[in-house]
């Protein structure tokens, strides 16, 4: 048996027996059996725009990073303006290969001296893709001085809430947690349990996401869900709520082969970096935000009823000028939608475009993103 024939080891959640007793259907997915719905993607998703969904999102690594000037360190390796970031503010980052393509998209965390993981104050929490961590934890290593650690968190669960009503319903059992502005974390009590809170998420609305140990899962997975507001929700329901939201999945709409600017991700370079480099891939990076890359990620309003998916070619005329990268129906919007990535000259909003559907050309239109407005509580916001 040649080591294609081995069949590829897929995990098992924490609450991988607690999915399947709420009815959940299950698939493999970033190497770990995932709850793709319950009730279905559909209901699910207008759950989510109306009320609080509950996600569990524990495939994904979660890693500290400890020890003098290890901000200093991570800006060697992100584009982002990590010196900057203060205790218990979050930013969205990207860890990049040397020529400037992008290994992951992640979100790291400047640590207060409050905290569960029990990091000294300045210390990082960084959250990177379950179908990268791996392939990021070794880079990582390789990449960063000695003298600092770098710890996989596999001992933890990680659970997102949702929806409108997510702040409602965990402030019942985490008072407090309803000051977090977006981007903002901190250390809580649920159910009992210690766990560490971000006023974050991936579905464009207000919501939660909640590191706890995989030991409690269970117990807080029935704390959220025994609150009338909130049901269990799949991954399907999570990629359609994050395509309406405009925000791109790593693996299909980012890889390595995309830079940052073709992304449309100019704000996790920042204005600091972009002037310094300093960062892997930095003189291409810089120049494709300087001069314009080649080709850009767009939205795209596709007419008529039939959804274009990843891979469909995209036309100008008799021209291919791009790809689709993610799309399927909009339950909010009810028609369907899309991203994909275009020659730069036909990214404009407004540009007439056609998408190949199964030998079909549909028309399509290049349209501003986020297809739904995101409804993220920032500081000073009610």
């Amino acid at each position: 048996m040649s080591d294609e024939d081995v069949p590829e080891t897929i995990e098992a959640l924490p609450l991988d027996s607690w999915h399947r007793g709420q009815g959940a259907r299950m698939v493999p997915f970033a190497g770990y059996h995932m709850p793709i719905q319950y009730d279905g993607i559909m209901a699910e998703h207008l759950w989510t725009r109306e009320s609080a969904g509950l996600f569990d999102v524990s495939h994904m690594g979660q890693l500290t990073l400890s020890g003098a000037d290890a901000d200093v360190a991570l800006e060697t390796i992100l584009p982002g303006d990590i010196k900057g970031l203060a205790e218990g503010k979050m930013r969205y980052s990207l860890l990049l290969g040397q020529s400037g393509g992008i290994l992951d998209d992640l979100m790291v965390t400047r640590l207060p001296a409050s905290n569960p993981f029990e990091e000294a104050a300045g210390d990082f929490y960084i959250v990177v893709n379950g179908a990268t961590k791996w392939d990021d934890i070794g880079y990582l290593h390789e990449q960063l001085p000695e003298g600092l650690t770098l710890n996989h968190r596999g001992d933890q669960a990680l659970l997102a809430l949702q929806g409108p009503k997510a702040v409602d319903a965990l402030s019942r059992l985490a008072p407090g947690v309803e000051d977090l502005s977006f981007m903002e974390a901190g250390a809580f009590t649920i159910a009992g349990v210690a766990a560490w809170v971000s006023r974050s998420g991936y579905t464009g609305e207000d919501g939660f996401e909640i590191s706890i140990p995989q030991a409690s899962a269970e117990s807080v997975a029935d704390a959220l869900l025994a609150l009338p507001e909130v049901k269990p929700i799949g991954l399907g329901a999570r990629d359609s709520l994050r395509l309406e939201a405009g925000l791109p999945l790593y693996g299909h709409d980012l890889d390595e082969k995309i830079d940052p600017a073709s992304a449309a991700l100019g704000f996790a370079v920042p204005k600091r970096r972009r002037a310094e480099g300093g960062f892997p891939g930095a003189e291409q990076t810089i120049g494709y935000f300087k001069d314009g890359p080649p080709s850009k990620r767009v939205g795209l309003i596709i007419e008529g009823r039939q959804p274009a998916r990843e891979g469909a070619t995209i036309y100008a005329g008799d021209r291919p000028v791009g790809t689709i990268t993610s799309g399927g129906h909009s339950p909010t919007l009810q028609k369907p939608i899309a991203m994909g990535y275009v020659s730069t000259d036909r990214s404009a909003l407004g540009t007439a475009l056609e998408v190949d559907v199964r030998g079909k050309r549909l028309a399509a239109t290049v349209v501003s993103m986020p297809f739904v407005p995101q409804n993220y509580v920032r500081k000073g916001a009610k």
